[in-house]
């Protein structure tokens, strides 16, 4: 007899119209804030920005088209440690092709890489060289849309990294590569301590190499301006104090106002993506707002919190640690000073110069993240 709690059971995205019709009630009676004084974000999304943005969302957004749209991957849903989690699998047709599992990141979802899924898994239907595959596996974190959120404090990236090892192990596979960004940046090379054996290589969009304070009686001239610099740009809401300090007070107005949601996620996504002058002009319209709806439609704006008040650091924030058991590739690279402290506690063996994105790269410039993804896995497969 099939254990029930290790049994993969198909799952199907299929929102209730009920739930539909009461989000566009929503948007439509929307309480609107005045616009305070000053030019451009400098207080926040301005109102005139949001309002027709949420217009957009409440008349033009098709969720049913985009729901379809993702029902096209296959999704399932097995039980771990206690908890349903919910991830995409995709098998390539290619048969020496390499699984690869994709950990998403904040405040983001499983459709993050829904770009990216196809042009990894099947190659050859996309006019690449088909030597080059992946069986695709995208689960949703826990807490995150169609994944059960953790029932106790403690949940941590490490606990996250072992989760995805029985998944693995529950599909088959028991070598296989793990790539992340944001979120999953401090996941995947959590697996690679837990299983080097298993993990061919880890490939990261960024977050290894950051200096912190501790690092300067060690920089250079040169290095220490770079430092200077940095603590210019590295401004914003800062969502892993916010988060860490009250996520529940924050929640009870994201779960109640979708224009509230809509508006602390847009925030978010505009400061992800500082190359633009707006998180529209490099990421999808639609894509954005599929990501907004499914934080609605789930109810997960409080219980995606846990990074932040458990999980990133013994203290509050900190960058994800190295790893040398398994090699190590990066997708934004970096300067001198970042590859140097990035080789103290990694085993790099890509990284690259003039990748260019914003934090999201797999929404933004989803054909150079994958043959970033294929330059690496070619090195260590």
């Amino acid at each position: 007899m099939t254990d029930h709690r290790t049994a993969v059971r198909p799952f199907r995205i299929d929102i209730a119209q009920a739930d539909l019709d009461d989000l566009h009630d929503r948007l439509s009676r929307t309480r609107w804030s005045a616009q305070l004084p000053g030019a451009g974000r400098e207080r926040g999304v301005p109102v005139a920005y949001l309002r027709e943005l949420a217009e957009y969302w409440r008349t033009e957004f098709d969720w049913r088209a985009q729901e379809a749209a993702l029902n096209e991957f296959p999704q399932f849903i097995t039980e771990i440690d206690g908890l349903d989690v919910h991830f995409v699998h995709v098998r390539s047709p290619e048969p020496d092709a390499v699984p690869l599992i994709l950990t998403h990141g904040w405040p983001n979802t499983f459709a993050e890489f829904s770009k990216t899924i196809g042009l990894l898994a099947d190659p050859r239907k996309h006019g690449l060289d088909s030597a080059q595959a992946f069986h695709v596996v995208v689960p949703s974190v826990p807490g995150f849309a169609f994944s059960a959120a953790p029932h106790e404090v403690g949940m941590t990236p490490q606990r996250v990294a072992e989760m995805w090892l029985v998944l693995m192990e529950r599909l088959g596979y028991q070598r296989f590569g793990a790539q992340g960004g944001d979120l999953g940046a401090y996941v995947v090379p959590e697996m690679a301590i837990a299983a080097p054996d298993r993990v061919i290589g880890v490939h990261i969009d960024g977050g290894i190499g950051m200096p912190s304070a501790a690092d300067v009686p060690t920089m250079t001239p040169d290095e220490r301006a770079e430092w200077d610099l940095m603590q210019q740009w590295m401004t914003g809401v800062n969502h892993h104090e916010l988060l860490r300090a009250a996520p529940q007070t924050f929640a009870h107005a994201w779960t109640d106002s979708p224009v509230g949601l809509l508006g602390w996620l847009m925030h978010k996504f505009n400061e992800f993506a500082p190359l633009a002058d707006q998180a529209e002009d490099v990421i999808d319209r639609d894509h954005l707002l599929t990501t907004v709806s499914l934080y609605w439609f789930t109810n997960t704006a409080a219980t995606s919190s846990w990074p932040m008040y458990n999980g990133l650091g013994d203290n509050g924030f900190a960058w994800p640690k190295g790893q040398k058991r398994v090699p190590t590739g990066v997708y934004g690279g970096g300067s001198a000073l970042m590859l140097r402290l990035a080789q103290r506690d990694n085993d790099i063996v890509h990284w690259p110069e003039g990748n260019t994105g914003n934090h999201f790269v797999a929404m933004e410039l989803p054909e150079l993240h994958v043959a970033d993804i294929r330059a690496f896995f070619a090195k260590v497969r």
